[in-house]
């Protein structure tokens, strides 16, 4: 399958060059030998770490995994209908093996994502200037915000790209708590609750619920996907959500419970420094 155009996240660059493709997208998808050589030298061009991870006590083939993926036409698209579980029935996975379908998904976009749009989508070069410095001077704008960073539309060139823009604590890409649409109404409240953090900078940060981080995973991925239908993002996750299976909402629950337990225990911990006077 000949792959759609697409426009590369942000987070795939991160201010170096994808690595040339060693070999052709339809070579690697014959030879795995050839596709685990390539990966393994893609990701150490990236200076990003590559172990193949363990799912049900076996090691996950990384290349049906491509396979499979690419010739549905690719992670975003696979996201957007909804196939992982599609895919994870490929897999001879335990029947103790939960969550396979999320743990699929997830190791693919840490492992396979930007290779992904290297040898399947054939993105190459480098975010260099003409004086060939790492540097580069671009106009965008900030499309919404998370805890680890921005969602941002960056106009370079002739092309506008989306993607996200990590703080620098945050070295590579990963999950991040729940987004907020970036609109007047919504960035005028976050203004006044930071005021309020600034007042008492040591209250704890409120809890969000299992629908917040699964709308900060899906509305990132729908503003790549459909940059100019930022109006129907709400009805879209929403309805989403509502066509999720229980394996699958689930995860997003257990994010929120445990974000609810990391409130609770700062709040306690919080108001015992307050009746202690360690806080002004």
């Amino acid at each position: 399958m000949s792959p759609e155009k697409v426009t590369p996240a942000a987070n795939g660059v991160r201010g170096r060059p994808y690595p040339v493709p060693l070999a052709s997208h339809e070579d690697v998808l014959k030879d795995r030998t050839l596709f685990i050589n390539t990966l393994r030298s893609f990701h150490f061009s990236l200076g990003s770490k590559f172990l193949i991870p363990v799912i049900g006590g076996k090691e996950l083939n990384l290349h049906v995994l491509y396979v499979e993926v690419t010739k549905r036409g690719g992670y975003d698209k696979v996201v957007t209908e909804k196939k992982w579980r599609e895919i994870s029935t490929v897999f001879d996975f335990s029947p103790t093996t939960t969550s396979a379908s999320y743990a699929l998904r997830k190791h693919y976009f840490t492992l396979l994502y930007r290779y992904e749009l290297a040898y399947f989508f054939r993105l190459q070069g480098s975010m260099l200037n003409s004086t060939g410095s790492n540097s580069f001077q671009a106009v965008g704008t900030i499309d919404g915000k998370l805890d680890c960073g921005y969602l941002v539309s960056v106009r370079l060139g002739d092309e506008t790209l989306n993607g996200v823009l990590y703080h620098p604590s945050y070295p590579v890409p990963q999950p991040c708590t729940a987004i907020v649409p970036f609109t007047p109404q919504l960035h005028q409240q976050g203004r006044r609750a930071r005021r309020r953090r600034a007042g008492d900078p040591g209250r704890p940060k409120p809890n969000r619920s299992g629908y917040n981080f699964f709308f900060a995973e899906k509305h990132s991925m729908l503003k790549s996907l459909y940059p100019n239908r930022e109006r129907e993002f709400t009805k879209m996750i929403g309805e989403s959500w509502n066509n999720l299976s229980p394996e699958e909402r689930v995860v997003y629950q257990n994010y929120g419970v445990k974000d609810k337990e990391r409130y609770q225990n700062e709040m306690k911990e919080y108001k015992e420094r307050l009746k202690m006077g360690q806080l002004s």
